[in-house]
């Protein structure tokens, strides 16, 4: 399997240790550069949301988002160009963000409202955990991502558990106070039903019977209740996870970008690619 891969050579194994190697000074300075970029890029977009800074500076913040969403145009090019495999990177998760950093002021061209989307830049930010070497965070968060995964089924039964509640309570409200006392409908009522639930109590709708006072009781303290199941179900699942250890390596695979390998592996966990 590995005889086939891409590995990049030459000018592009210089870019990829620029781009990835984030251990070499050239690389770090990347990638805070990077880091930098982005939090200006979004700063100009909040700025040019403020109507008076808009007509006074409008041109200027247009001129600046160009300039950004043309270094991050270059980058995302860059970065497809210099791994061993483009397409395992275009559809990973940091592939997919780098991608719709740069896509809504292009779709602003059509749609001008889509600018203000490019604050999905803030996503990038996560790789600041990797410049900064936080890599027990980076533990912590892949030990949570596991546990999710591994709830993910039992979570989806809680919920379906809950909807079918704020059902069942949201028609019976309506039975039990109608239009009169503000619930016009069996979805507005259901509305009702998941604000006193999930303990909110926006009190736009209150019931007025005893009757109606009742289920809302029993509501607001089942919502307590209930509070405590999905953190109880990722409690579990986290102290099943096998802990991540610290003898890991740092670097990342030059085929399909994966950053955290055991510090005695010669190849990639996931490709297979020879990371020696």
């Amino acid at each position: 399997m590995t005889s086939k891969m891409k590995r990049p050579t030459g000018w592009r194994l210089s870019l990829y240790n620029i781009i990835f190697g984030y251990d070499s000074v050239a690389g770090k300075t990347f990638d805070i550069g990077l880091v930098i970029a982005i939090v200006l890029s979004i700063l100009v977009v909040m700025l040019d949301s403020v109507d008076s800074l808009h007509v006074k500076y409008g041109k200027v913040f247009m001129f600046m988002e160009w300039f950004f969403t043309l270094i991050f145009t270059v980058e995302y090019i860059a970065r497809i160009l210099c791994v061993g495999r483009p397409i395992r990177y275009i559809l990973s998760f940091y592939g997919i963000v780098d991608l719709l950093a740069t896509l809504p002021t292009y779709l602003a061209l059509i749609f001008p409202p889509a600018f203000f989307l490019v604050d999905i830049r803030t996503i990038r930010l996560l790789r600041i955990f990797r410049i900064l070497k936080l890599t027990r965070y980076m533990k912590a968060a892949t030990m949570l991502g596991k546990a999710l995964m591994n709830s993910s089924a039992k979570i989806t039964v809680f919920l379906f558990v809950v909807f079918t509640i704020v059902i069942i309570a949201g028609t019976l409200m309506y039975l039990i106070e109608g239009s009169d006392n503000g619930f016009d409908s069996i979805p507005e009522s259901i509305y009702w039903a998941i604000v006193t639930l999930t303990t909110v109590g926006y009190g736009d709708i209150v019931p007025q019977s005893i009757i109606g006072r009742i289920l809302a009781s029993i509501l607001m303290i089942l919502g307590y209740g209930l509070i405590a199941v999905p953190t109880g179900i990722v409690g579990v699942e986290l102290s099943g996870v096998k802990k991540v250890t610290s003898n890991t390596k740092t670097s990342s695979c030059n085929s399909c970008t994966l950053e955290t390998h055991d510090e005695d592996a010669h190849y990639c966990k996931r490709c297979g690619n020879n990371l020696v």
